[in-house]
């Protein structure tokens, strides 16, 4: 049964929405006044879908598209709103909305909407994933905060800091919603990336590294580099952390499943852009991943770095077995 969150302020509205839902779509329907209701709800596991109204008191849609991506809440979230605005419609878009459609609601455009965004194959969907229980979320968990740790500990050592490693963000989510899960890097953040593939047997995956512009200052004043920070000296920045953050990290990844994981060449997905243009910059075809998200901050300096690890989900299967010996009594 698939869980189906309608938020608005307007009980008419509410159900009106309700009464739009596909009539033979097995779904437990429930309903929050405005948007700190509809996060309650969330945080309950009360929306694997969400139709959002924008204007509300309390938290309005904006407000509270906001609150989903800092709060890494995966739901897949639908506008239903009489602002039909184009700039209205962008900034949810933006927000991570996939959709926006108007009041008053049309069955036929709501059907089509959840038929377009494969909403109505959630509960399938669902079932593929089921593997990852929370037993072998905190085993993935484990794994990549001792990879992370040796990553840190390398950066540490080169750099001359401390460095802060907050816990490792597992989940198995599509690729779609990927900068979802980068609640740390604000929405206005410009960001440059840098992606690496990696492959072992059984076993491939990207490696993608992500540092805020606004780091770039800072890192130049820790490694004392006195010329001018411009775009190329930004890149090769880049580079060098993502080398040390990359190299390490799978390394240790890979010694904790007795295996090896030979790297690409990185590749530049870009400078100067927001996480979400950057995540697409990343012409990946596949449609889910296991993403581990490793946040890294140099304490006393505004440096903010991302490595995101991502796993084929051809790869579960082996690494699920690689990690089996951990879970046993």
């Amino acid at each position: 049964m698939i869980s189906v969150l309608i938020c608005d302020d307007s009980l008419v509205a509410r159900k009106q929405v309700a009464k739009c839902l596909p009539q033979d779509w097995d779904v437990a329907v429930h309903f929050a006044k405005h948007g700190e209701e509809a996060l309650t709800a969330l945080k309950e596991g009360k929306g694997q879908v969400l139709l959002l109204d924008l204007n509300m008191p309390v938290l309005d849609g904006y407000e509270t598209l906001k609150e989903i991506q800092k709060q890494q809440l995966l739901t897949k979230t639908i506008v239903v709103s009489g602002d039909i605005q184009p700039e209205a419609k962008q900034r949810v878009l933006t927000l991570g909305a996939i959709d926006f459609i108007q009041k008053p609601v049309n069955q036929e455009v709501l059907i089509e909407t959840l038929r377009k965004h494969n909403v109505l194959a959630l509960e399938e969907e669902n079932s593929e994933s089921a593997g990852l229980d929370e037993a072998l979320r905190d085993c993935y968990q484990e794994v990549a905060n001792v990879a992370m740790g040796q990553a840190g500990n390398n950066l540490a050592q080169i750099m001359g800091v401390f460095v802060q490693l907050p816990i490792p963000n597992v989940n198995l989510i599509e690729v779609s919603e990927l900068h979802m899960m980068l609640s740390d890097i604000e929405l206005h953040e410009q960001t440059s990336g840098v992606c690496q593939g990696f492959l072992g047997d059984g076993i491939s995956g990207e490696a993608l590294c992500i540092l805020s512009d606004s780091s770039f200052g800072d890192v130049a004043k820790i490694l004392n580099i006195e010329e001018a920070v411009d775009d190329e000296m930004q890149l090769e920045m880049l580079m060098d952390v993502a080398s040390i953050l990359i190299g390490t990290c799978l390394s240790g990844f890979a010694k904790q499943l007795d295996m090896e994981f030979r790297q690409g060449h990185p590749i530049v997905l870009g400078q100067h852009q927001s996480v979400e243009e950057l995540i697409k910059s990343n012409k990946s075809s596949w449609r889910k991943t296991l993403a581990i998200e490793l946040s890294y901050g140099l304490e006393g300096y505004n440096v903010q770095c991302d490595l995101i690890l991502l796993f084929t989900e051809e790869s579960l299967e082996t690494l699920n077995s690689k990690l089996a010996h951990l879970l046993e009594d």
